[in-house]
């Protein structure tokens, strides 16, 4: 049984030498993930001028989401199946391999080819270390890690663009992939070496094969609202955004049948439930916040002048503030997790409307602020979010608790960009028109995302009315 936490817990205590090393090794797993996808942004231009493929560069980041999804989304059941270490290695490993795939493209397809394997890897990694984090560390240290990883997540931010930089001044951008490649091959021997003697659960008698089906459903959902962002239609715009959200709903419904083979937890979207409500708050939050990270540095370049490294640090603002907070009220007892969660979830939503006046308006130091705000609603809230919704879950969901919240928050990342795309491009910023134009979608970007700020807050309150025992078990 793990502990809860009633006191303060000083960072000594997993800094000891008893819990370092597991720190260390998760937070090198996340900081792969984090910093991959500002590292490729930094090198597209050079990419592109290299091997040419400039209609396909958007692509690069959705097959990225697209395989991270997937991985995250089967993390918890290939947990739940062979433990922890065996997955963990492995999704290192196809990082890697898609570093490797990466670097050596001679054409744009096949670089493709190595962002969907490196999206499943480092999805599969970052999905795999929350369940590390619930595996590894009791439950009063829990906050300390994940604060420790929204740490790295927004050096990542800075030091991402750093190194792409670095290597296509004074070298070649090839050398990015492999420089990452060597990070997971190195990540995959210490996984192998450190995470020893994790239970694993006993195996159950007739358990199905790897779920293709239901993982092509979440996809072809995904890639469907993606694509209804395109080219704006008046009948097959609403058309794709329908059959998008069908096929995630039979996704959504299949799963549910499955029993001990199910890739989500008990009622993932059911409000009445506490982890429902959780997942939903944290989908739809991330949803009404992925705004300013895809269209923010196109309207403060063209509506501000500012240029594309300022608009980039801007924008990474969001990252430091997440880092600054998670460090700041991680340590506190678990008594404070529904005030600092509910704080959290209103400074998200103040920060969206902030969005509104500023990105349209300026000046540039004011967007920074809400970008700020934004990171620190999330810092302050996501430390105790995974601590919380575990202290709900049921003894045989408890991976599949954990290991569901990097993946809904995925998808709500490419669901949120999708949705946005479409207001941006209603909005006439697929004509390339005028300044009035640009200004005019800059706010509706922004607008459009209150709705489902509306509905986060609704399920954050539902998540934090229901009454949790600390000294549950999870």
């Amino acid at each position: 049984m793990q502990e809860s936490s009633e006191h303060n817990v000083p960072w000594r205590e997993i800094l000891s030498p008893a819990h370092a090393s597991s720190l260390a090794l998760v937070c090198v797993s996340v900081w792969l993930h984090a910093a991959d996808a500002t590292l490729v942004a930094t090198m597209i231009p050079a990419i592109v001028s290299d091997i040419g493929g400039i209609r396909l560069v958007s692509w690069t980041f959705a097959l990225y989401e697209i395989g991270s999804i997937v991985a995250g989304v089967a993390g918890g059941l290939l947990t739940i199946r062979y433990g922890i270490r065996v997955p963990m290695c492995c999704a290192a490993l196809l990082f890697g391999f898609g570093c490797v795939v990466s670097a050596a493209a001679p054409t744009m397809w096949v670089l493709l080819l190595g962002r969907v394997l490196q999206g499943l890897g480092g999805g599969g990694l970052i999905a795999l270390s929350f369940i590390a984090i619930g595996l590894l560390f009791p439950r009063r240290l829990i906050p300390r890690a994940m604060a420790a990883v929204s740490l790295l997540w927004g050096t990542s931010a800075f030091v991402g663009p750093l190194c792409g930089g670095l290597f296509v001044e004074y070298a070649t951008w090839r050398y990015g992939f492999w420089f990452f490649a060597i990070q997971a091959l190195l990540l995959a021997g210490w996984i192998l070496l450190r995470i020893r003697g994790v239970p694993v659960p006993p195996k159950k008698p007739h358990q199905e094969r790897f779920p293709i089906l239901r993982l092509s459903a979440l996809c072809g959902g995904v890639i469907l609202v993606a694509y209804s962002s395109v080219e704006i239609s008046a009948i097959n715009t609403p058309l794709l955004i329908a059959a998008g959200i069908v096929c995630i709903a039979v996704f959504l419904r299949i799963d549910g049948a499955r029993g001990d083979s199910r890739l989500l937890p008990k009622h993932p979207t059911r409000l009445s439930h506490p982890v429902g409500a959780a997942l939903t708050m944290i989908f739809c939050f991330t949803m009404a916040t992925i705004a300013i990270s895809v269209y923010g540095p196109l309207f403060m370049t063209r509506l501000h002048g500012a240029s594309a490294l300022v608009a980039g640090y801007i924008v990474a603002c969001a990252s430091i503030g997440w880092a600054i907070a998670a460090m700041s009220v991680s340590g506190l007892a678990e008594r404070y997790d529904r005030l600092m969660i509910g704080a959290g979830m209103l400074t998200l939503t103040v920060s969206v409307i902030g969005f509104i006046y500023s990105v349209a308006n300026g000046p540039l130091w004011l967007i920074a602020c809400f970008a700020l705000m934004e990171g620190i609603g999330f810092g302050m809230s996501w430390t105790f979010i995974l601590r919380r919704v575990t202290a709900f879950a049921e003894t045989d969901e408890f991976e599949r608790v954990s290991g569901a919240i990097p993946p809904v928050q995925r998808l709500g990342y490419a669901m949120g960009a999708a949705y946005v795309g479409v207001i941006a491009n209603t909005a006439g910023l697929d004509q390339g028109v005028g300044l009035d134009v640009i200004e005019q979608a800059s706010r509706w970007v922004f607008i459009a995302a209150l709705p489902m700020a509306a509905v986060g807050l609704y399920a954050a309150y539902r998540f934090l009315t229901y009454k949790s025992d600390p000294d549950r078990s999870p």
